[in-house]
């Protein structure tokens, strides 16, 4: 029982999960830094407020035992999702898929040998073929060119 519970440690996946969750925990933070200290206020100084959630209250109930619905609390949401799907996408997303791009481009197959470089190639491989022809009893002729 201990020695599967320490063969599951010390695989890669439980490591690479702990990191996982450490590292987007981390990254929550600089996500809804940006959310709540640079996003939000925008739409404050824009819409006059941060949020939606008091833009239409409904009171039930009365006396001590009064319960606020906030329908627009739902918009809020919807729109702090979109903020951070957008953050993501355009500060992280977009960066490391343009990176990825750039290193695509650079293990690319190296360009096509230069015209010169590929007809000393054929010369010499016509070359070494006279040559094993003249070993070998046979001859090749090289191919004529115009």
């Amino acid at each position: 029982m201990l020695a599967g519970f320490k063969e599951f440690i010390s695989r890669g996946n439980a490591i690479d999960l702990a990191v996982g969750v450490v590292i987007g925990a981390a990254f929550t933070q600089v996500v809804t830094a940006i959310v709540e200290k640079v996003l939000n206020p925008l739409i404050g100084g824009i819409f006059g407020k941060p949020d939606f959630d008091n833009l239409w209250v409904i009171t039930l109930g009365s006396g001590d035992d009064v319960a606020e619905v906030l329908p627009f609390s739902i918009l809020t949401a919807l729109i702090n999702f979109l903020l951070v799907a957008a953050a993501l996408y355009f500060l992280v997303v977009l960066p490391m898929n343009k990176l990825a791009a750039r290193r695509k481009v650079e293990e690319t197959e190296p360009a096509a040998p230069a015209e010169d470089v590929r007809v000393l190639t054929e010369i010499r491989d016509l070359l070494a073929a006279q040559q094993r022809g003249a070993d070998g009893g046979a001859t090749v002729s090289a191919p004529r060119t115009h």
